[in-house]
């Protein structure tokens, strides 16, 4: 074959962050500043998160991970006490469990929408039960007022990963100050994005202290910079991260109006293949935050293939989520498969496709169409 002959495979990036001249210039603007941690810019970035989500409170950290790590203290997770979670997730949210050496106890999902199953959880719980970790997975809310209604009666703190869920409205009210802290994340590949970092935002101002004390080092606000009042971690934001973060909350409505509109057109174009099932929207959901667009394969269809197949033509494609019990580390600590059979099903027939706002018509088009010709017969 000649070079004139030879077919172009199109590029489709996985994912990008949506960054334009104002965020470079507020960037240039701490940079030339010369206070780059622990300064005016990371309030303001508080501030406004706070303020976007109807909490009483904001601490910026530099990572979701961070946040929910935080979170698993100030609820006073300890060795040998239980968190209700999901193991339908990225790996961290039941990771910041077993950092305080405390039990992730798994509830399986909801099969259409892949949340925790609020019927499920009541069961679970024990003595040492400390908090309840629902995950807003791929940023559609879970049923938060049954969740709500056990953690108030049976004493237990409610902590929203909310890391996928930026601007995700559930029965109306804006997700991550539903429950007593709700994490966000703003990893190049969400919705609004930090270069690394993230926030937890909280209605419990005995929380407060704990928070900001935890993220520097254990220091307290009054106390000399040397003083430790507690265990604490780096966990503190930067000031460029945060000046990113200011123009991004800022653009947020248009972030998640351009997501809205790739998801859409995939929606569209996805429904007409058969043995493809696109995403499902709860009718308690009244904004969805589109992190990823993951669609379900049919059992019949080769995943395996489809993403081999995907990739020769230039598309990434992942498998989304792996089931956290089923990981190589959750496996070592006593966990079986057939324990949470719909996670395990959905692990199997999910596939995120390439997702972000920038993505034109076209690329979706070329997903889609190279998507039909590698499960059609």
């Amino acid at each position: 074959m000649t070079e004139s002959t030879k077919t172009v495979v199109r590029q489709v990036g996985m994912s990008a962050p949506d960054i334009g001249p104002r965020e470079i210039d507020a960037v240039l603007k701490v940079l030339q500043s010369g206070v780059l941690s622990l300064g005016p810019v990371v309030q303001e970035f508080e501030r406004l998160v706070a303020a976007y989500v109807n909490a009483s409170t904001a601490v910026a950290v530099n990572s979701g991970t961070a946040g929910l790590h935080m979170c698993m203290i100030a609820a006073g997770a300890a060795d040998g006490d239980e968190v209700i979670t999901t193991p339908f997730s990225f790996v961290a949210s039941a990771n910041s469990v077993l950092y305080e050496r405390a039990i992730p106890v798994f509830i399986d999902v909801d099969p259409a929408t892949g949340n925790i199953d609020p019927a499920r959880i009541e069961e679970r719980i024990t003595a040492r039960t400390k908090a309840i970790l629902p995950v807003h997975v791929f940023g559609q809310p879970a049923d938060m007022d049954p969740i709500l209604e056990i953690g108030k009666r049976r004493g237990l703190a409610v902590i929203e990963d909310a890391c996928e869920a930026i601007g995700a409205e559930y029965k109306g009210r804006r997700v991550g100050a539903l429950g007593d802290a709700g994490v966000f994340a703003f990893y190049p590949n969400k919705q609004m994005t930090t270069g690394e970092g993230g926030i937890v935002v909280t209605r419990r101002p005995d929380w407060v202290k704990i928070l900001a004390s935890l993220r520097n080092q254990g220091r307290e606000e009054m106390n000399g910079w040397l003083d430790h009042a507690r265990l604490g971690y780096n966990y503190r934001m930067t000031e460029l991260s945060a000046a990113l973060g200011v123009v991004q909350i800022g653009r947020i409505d248009e972030l998640l109006a351009n997501r809205a509109r790739v998801a859409a057109a995939y929606s569209q174009r996805l429904a007409r293949i058969p043995g493809v099932t696109v995403p499902f929207i709860a009718e308690t959901t009244t904004r969805m935050s589109w992190f990823v667009y993951v669609i379900r394969l049919d059992p019949a269809v080769d995943r395996d293939r489809v993403v081999m197949g995907l990739k020769e033509n230039g598309i990434p494609a992942r498998p989304y989520f792996p089931a956290i019990h089923l990981q190589p580390l959750y496996r070592q600590l006593g966990h079986q498969p057939g324990a949470y059979p719909v996670t395990e099903q959905l692990s199997r027939q999910s596939l995120a496709l390439p997702f972000h706002g920038r993505l034109s018509d076209d690329d979706v088009d070329y997903v889609c169409s190279r998507l039909q010709k590698l499960i059609e017969p």
